[in-house]
């Protein structure tokens, strides 16, 4: 994983957890022949393509927040 590329997509994504989870779960998309969101010149791990759709703000998050069951 390109060390560039993980500082700036530290600068969108600031929860450690939240952008591993994120570039995680894209880079399996990636490798299981989804297409990338972005083109590129040069040949880059799914992990790399991963972190550059997330600077290039092709890919996001939304947190799900559990609601508790209504009382019966």
């Amino acid at each position: 994983m390109r060390d560039d590329y993980l500082r700036q997509a530290q600068d969108i994504i600031t929860d450690p957890d939240i952008l591993v989870n994120v570039v995680s779960r894209r880079a399996k998309q990636l490798k299981s022949g989804y297409k990338p969101l972005i083109e590129s010149l040069e040949r880059l791990s799914a992990e790399d393509m991963a972190l550059r759709e997330v600077i290039e703000g092709k890919i996001s998050y939304e947190l799900f927040e559990e609601t508790p069951e209504p009382a019966k």
